[in-house]
């Protein structure tokens, strides 16, 4: 079997698959929206949907080494790497080596960058509320779980990726400005 026919041999699709009916495409649609429109939101304080992320990130849980923040981020290390440059430039961030162990680097808030993020939850807040609009603490609740765990069960299909030997990430042609992460 090809690299290509990796997953061929999964399920066939039913009859009438539709592409708009899809689980992935669906739960794509709405994260492309939702960065889209939040990146819009917190423009005016001089961030994006990533650097929102790193932001909350590190209030839930501060002093992170790249790897966890990246995990939690779902923003690739290289990215997320000059991602926190950039911010940490801005006064956003501050990096520090532990007394003990000169090879890792902690990332925390700076003073600044938890006045931004205490600036920034309540607009988070108000785009969650507005996405799960007219559903009950129940459904939301059940909604999230079922989002976990299908993040979660996605797991198999990386090892099968792997164990073909498909690449974590394909080769793209980057276009002239084109942007490198996608927005959520």
């Amino acid at each position: 079997m090809s690299q290509s026919n990796t997953l061929a041999a999964s399920p066939e699709a039913p009859e009438g698959y539709r592409l708009s009916a899809s689980f992935p495409y669906i739960v794509r649609r709405v994260g492309l929206r939702i960065g889209e429109l939040f990146d819009r939101a917190v423009a005016p304080y001089g961030v994006d949907v990533s650097m929102y992320r790193v932001i909350a990130a590190l209030a839930e849980s501060d002093r992170q080494q790249l790897g966890q923040l990246g995990e939690v981020t779902t923003i690739e290390l290289s990215t997320l790497s000059r991602l926190v440059g950039t911010m940490s430039a801005r006064g956003l961030l501050t990096r520090r080596r532990p007394r003990g162990n000169g090879r890792i680097v902690e990332i925390s808030l700076s003073v600044k960058g938890r006045r931004l993020a205490a600036d920034l939850m309540p607009v988070a807040v108000r785009f969650e509320a507005a996405a799960v609009k007219g559903l009950g603490e129940g459904e939301i609740a059940r909604l999230k779980a079922q989002l976990e765990a299908a993040y979660r069960n996605l797991d198999r299909l990386e090892e099968e990726l792997s164990v073909a030997g498909v690449d974590a990430k394909p080769a793209r042609k980057k276009r002239r400005g084109a942007r490198t992460e996608a927005a959520t």
